[in-house]
């Protein structure tokens, strides 16, 4: 454990997977953690951290022993806040130390969403989330639509919601033509870099160029997109430069004129936000809570949303976006209204929080 206060007796415990400070690894659940621990800080609520190394949610028996140390260390009716990528997948080590503890598990994405998983799989993993869940004192998801999905999935009433933060950014510059585009997510069939690919060839009689910003997760769909973009002759045009630290990615951002996000599910898109925080307009998947993240304002939706999966239809999103100077201005003056907009994630620390005193003063 990384100690933030010295009160064993009275701190939140916050229980995250290890490595959520590494920026080579940049995950939205990471930015969340991290966010969220020191937004709690901030508060005046005692915060401690429990990082816990392992290949969540399916761990060794190495982790699962360290995980069960670290609920075993904590006193009687301690509050607890453990990430669901490491709660959710173990209930045989979570379920039995539940009773004597306030629990609250926060899930970023259900278990089973995670693209590409063999069916029999995934529902291990929903039976297991649904088992931990069911154990909780309190559920907390980072969408409404991620709260809808537990609670018709998992038979559970009461899904609290913090919706991530967004702390406004410096504007894009922006250019004339629309022209530079840009991807944000972990290199994986989740993220979707292989629609987008397919969508871009499609539009090979346009000016543009893509960034791809993130670290590969699954070695063979990187291979398999980078062989992609060679065949279809696109190798100057869309770039996979890899992770970035924030600041670099800061500087991304205010250098594009549009974020696309090609997802195949999201829990909420944190990515629009990020995106939306620089006044830059959006263009992605109707998937998960990624519309709460879009938002509206008195000028229209600040983006488009478009299929999943739908190549075709990510390029005439793309195609309207780059050949229509007025669509590019009416999303540009909504993007920068719904940047005045975005809540701080001061005010989603604020939130969780509330959900955290309760749980000290709850009989």
């Amino acid at each position: 454990m990384t100690g933030m206060t010295t009160d064993m007796t009275t701190d939140t415990v916050l229980v995250v997977p290890a490595g959520i400070d590494d920026e080579t690894a940049p995950s939205g659940g990471n930015v969340y953690d991290r966010r969220m621990r020191d937004g709690l800080a901030a508060t005046g609520l005692g915060v401690r951290e429990s990082a816990v190394a392992g290949a969540w949610p399916r761990p060794d028996e190495t982790a699962r022993a360290e995980l069960a140390r670290s609920l075993d260390a904590l006193p009687d009716n301690a509050v607890v806040l453990v990430d669901g990528l490491v709660a959710c997948g173990v209930p045989e080590v979570v379920v039995p130390r539940a009773a004597r503890l306030r629990l609250a598990v926060l899930v970023h994405m259900p278990l089973a969403d995670d693209v590409g998983l063999p069916g029999d799989v995934a529902a291990e993993l929903d039976r297991r989330e649904g088992e931990t869940l069911a154990a909780a004192d309190a559920v907390v998801a980072t969408s409404h639509a991620t709260a809808r999905r537990l609670a018709a999935r998992h038979g559970l009433c009461d899904v609290q919601v913090v919706a991530p933060g967004s702390n406004r950014a410096p504007l894009g510059t922006g250019s004339a033509t629309g022209d530079r585009l840009l991807c944000v997510g972990t290199v994986a069939p989740l993220k979707g870099q292989d629609v987008l690919v397919e969508a871009l060839a499609m539009l090979a009689d346009l000016a543009w160029h893509c960034r791809c910003v993130g670290p590969p997760r699954d070695p063979g769909f990187t291979t398999d997109l980078r062989e992609r973009i060679e065949r279809l002759g696109l190798a100057e045009r869309i770039r996979l430069v890899g992770p970035r630290t924030s600041e670099q990615l800061g500087q991304m951002y205010a250098d594009s004129d549009l974020v696309v996000l090609p997802s195949r599910a999201e829990s909420y898109g944190m990515v629009v936000t990020e995106a939306l925080a620089h006044g830059i307009p959006v263009v992605a998947s109707d998937v998960g809570g990624v519309p709460e993240a879009l938002g509206d304002t008195e000028d229209g939706v600040p983006g488009v949303l478009v299929t999943p999966n739908d190549p075709a239809g990510l390029a005439a999103a793309l195609r309207d976006w780059l050949t229509d100077a007025e669509l590019r201005h009416r999303l540009r003056t909504a993007a920068r209204q719904r940047r005045e907009a975005l809540e701080p994630w001061q005010t989603a620390a604020r939130r969780m929080a509330d959900v955290l005193t309760a749980m000290q003063v709850a009989p």
